[in-house]
């Protein structure tokens, strides 16, 4: 009961309340804009030649109003917009019309958690691992010239790091291609062939959110273990005879990891940053290639489609760290 009352009830409430103010915010940001979809599609029909009488382009109007849920106030909007979301439907996409936004992320979901599940965790166990090694042997020459590097590396945009791999391994060297996420023309097979392609497409944006996530969980991880590390726990069992691959793995880095559990959750907040950029720079078919083109061509139920699933999921991630922390953390109660 107390586990109900005092632990699980309070983040469900902040949790449900955290998905509804952000959706509410994703709702009214486009309608904000400038851009009038339907008014752009008007003026694209008629850029492509099209010509209707005045009577004929009002009932064109008013049918794209009705399509695209903008009819009404904003207050009607809002319900009929909830409405759809309870059913799962975001409607179709403005710009890329009859195709309906369920279908164009269920398109390019695959390519961005492949991309950026692989890249989140491989960045965070290698970054973990040397780091917490680094910071326990702080004075070996090994460990700043690692340090030196990551304060190079970190400050790094993602978008100058991404043009820089870009520039060298795809340009100069040609080790890599330029852009996509599979060759020209390829069919989606579940073959060895395909596969290897895919995977020598995804390397250049997959090594650029790894190093660059590295060099931030390093630094963390580092600082955290010599802190530990000169915890008197650590000073008595160094000075009881315990062995120190056991103080390193069992007493340091177990300690310091606490934090690091936390920060897991939130690092999957890049696929509207580091992701998002990345696959911008690298031509990739992915859900942040996909939100960039909403943007530009003010596609509202597109952008809210990519934005709700990406809060939802955030949120997800960090309750359900929430709430198996104290699995980590024996001090950490329920009660």
């Amino acid at each position: 009961m107390n586990f109900l009352k005092r632990y699980l009830i309070p983040r469900l409430i902040a949790y449900v309340l955290v998905i509804w103010l952000g959706i509410t915010v994703v709702f009214l940001i486009p309608r904000l804009t400038p851009n009038d979809p339907v008014i752009r599609m008007v003026g694209a029909m008629r850029a492509r030649g099209a010509s209707m009488e005045p009577g004929a382009m009002d009932a064109v109007i008013a049918d794209l109003t009705e399509m695209y849920g903008l009819e009404g106030s904003w207050l009607d909007q809002y319900w009929a917009f909830w409405g759809r979301l309870f059913h799962g439907d975001f409607g179709v996409s403005f710009f890329q019309f009859p195709a309906r936004v369920n279908q164009l992320i269920a398109t390019a979901l695959p390519w961005t958690l492949g991309l950026l599940l692989t890249t989140t965790l491989l960045s965070w166990i290698l970054g973990n691992i040397i780091g917490g090694l680094a910071g326990y042997y702080a004075r070996k020459g090994w460990s700043r010239t690692l340090d030196a590097v990551a304060m190079v590396i970190r400050p790094l945009p993602y978008y100058i790091f991404a043009f820089t791999l870009l520039l060298l391994f795809a340009y100069v060297v040609r080790w890599f291609p330029i852009t996509g996420g599979a060759s020209l023309g390829a069919l989606p097979t579940f073959t060895w062939a395909y596969i290897k392609d895919v995977l020598w497409h995804a390397a250049l944006p997959a090594l650029s959110l790894t190093i660059l996530g590295m060099a931030v969980i390093f630094q963390t991880m580092k600082l955290l273990v010599q802190n530990v590390n000169a915890e008197n726990f650590v000073q008595y069992a160094k000075l009881g005879g315990v062995t120190e691959g056991r103080i390193v793995n069992k007493y340091v880095i177990r300690n310091a990891l606490l934090p690091q559990i936390t920060g897991l959750a939130l690092q999957f907040g890049q696929i509207f940053s580091g992701a998002l950029i990345t696959e911008i720079v690298f031509g990739y078919p992915g859900l942040g290639m996909l939100l960039y083109r909403a943007i530009i061509n003010g596609d509202y139920n597109l952008i809210m489609g990519i934005t709700i699933l990406s809060i939802v999921g955030i949120t997800t991630a960090i309750l359900i760290v929430d709430l198996t922390y104290p699995l980590f953390d024996p001090r950490v109660r329920y009660t």
